[in-house]
């Protein structure tokens, strides 16, 4: 009926919650028997999936919204939506898990990175042992259980679904692409030293796009509209979007890796550098300094007890060759581009404002 909207839906973040709780509850009952050790590993699961952006499910339910209400205003959220986002809300703690502990970061939003809190409850226990070792070995295992838990998310949102097999198909992928990336990210830790310098950007670029840029932004919203039955022309339209979307959102994390607040952020101040991310921030950096002081940022970069003056001192440097302006030129031409994606797009007209507000979102922030 003309005229007629929809009436006003529970915020993203407010109905995912509400999700993961109804989710955790059921886990927890059909644990119950398992003993208080498991019920304590399920809390630590439940830990992880507080707090948070919601970003992905945020860009999920934007790629719903703006297919579904191109076809009909009166389109209104369901069960399966919202199993579906929270899902990745689900994976992406998944590979925050498996990243801390790869990157062997003592903190996530502010608090002890998971590898650290299970060490930390070995020893308050009084366990016999090495707690580090038990941290470690334990958050692979966390990792793996939230995987699992967020396949069976999305197998619920599938559930005689229309939709399911390209859906299924895409969140497949997104699962690939993302393990390769991660991949991908700690190789370059080392290969960098015998590849071409002149490589370098683009390699990192490679591992943005892989690790982040896809699974953060584009593999979200193609989901989403692939739950709503997107066509061909609006699922190209949002890949166009989402891609250069999620490499200026990664770029943008490269950044705040070196450069954040870490009141802010998190993350120690410079947590990239002590980390020794070969990113495309530091790529551009190496290809303005000359033979002797790229040789001292290659031997600073990676060390895990570098000062705050030895922080500072790279920081100085990466922004007096020029890197950071270009990075930050790089984020605005790819924001450029995605917002330039949804132009004459045959998408829901709301949904493409919330679309540009979300990408401003991602890209124009501290943390």
């Amino acid at each position: 009926m003309l005229g007629v909207v929809p009436s006003p839906s529970p915020s993203v973040p407010d109905a995912v919650a509400a999700r993961l709780d109804l989710f955790l509850d059921r886990m927890r009952t059909e644990s119950a028997d398992y003993g208080d050790d498991a019920a304590a590993f399920l809390d630590a699961a439940s830990d992880t999936l507080s707090g948070g952006k919601r970003l992905r499910a945020r860009f999920c339910h934007a790629g719903w919204r703006a297919v579904s209400r191109f076809r009909d205003r009166l389109a209104t959220e369901d069960d399966a939506l919202w199993d579906l986002c929270a899902a990745l809300e689900i994976f992406q703690s998944a590979a925050l898990v498996h990243d801390d502990l790869i990157d062997n970061s003592d903190t996530r939003r502010g608090r002890p990175a998971a590898h650290r809190a299970l060490e930390a409850s070995h020893r308050s226990a009084g366990w016999w042992g090495d707690a580090a070792a038990f941290g470690r070995a334990g958050s692979v295992l966390l990792g793996d259980l939230l995987v699992a838990w967020s396949d069976d998310l999305l197998e619920s949102a599938l559930d005689g679904h229309g939709e399911a097999r390209t859906v299924r198909a895409e969140y497949a992928r997104m699962r690939r692409d993302v393990t390769i990336g991660q991949f991908l990210d700690i190789a370059e830790e080392s290969a960098w030293s015998v590849s071409d310098d002149r490589e370098h950007a683009e390699r990192a670029l490679r591992v943005a796009s892989l690790k982040s840029a896809r699974y953060s932004i584009e593999q979200p919203l193609i989901l989403g509209a692939s739950l709503a039955g997107a066509d061909a022309e609006q699922t190209s339209a949002l890949r166009r979007f989402g891609h250069p979307l999620g490499l200026a959102f990664q770029l943008r994390d490269d950044v705040l890796g070196v450069f954040g607040d870490a009141a802010v952020t998190g993350k120690p101040a410079g947590d990239d550098l002590r980390e020794g991310k070969r990113t495309v921030l530091i790529a551009l950096t190496r290809e303005k300094l000359d033979t002797p002081a790229r040789r001292l940022l290659d031997e600073m970069l990676g060390d895990p007890d570098l000062t705050a003056a030895q922080v500072s001192f790279l920081q100085e440097t990466i922004a007096g060759t020029g890197a950071l302006e270009r990075v930050e030129t790089m984020i605005a031409d790819y924001a450029r581009e995605a917002d330039r994606a949804l132009s004459g797009a045959r998408l829901d007209d709301a949904a493409v404002g919330e679309l540009r507000d979300l990408g401003r979102a991602a890209t124009v922030r501290s943390s």
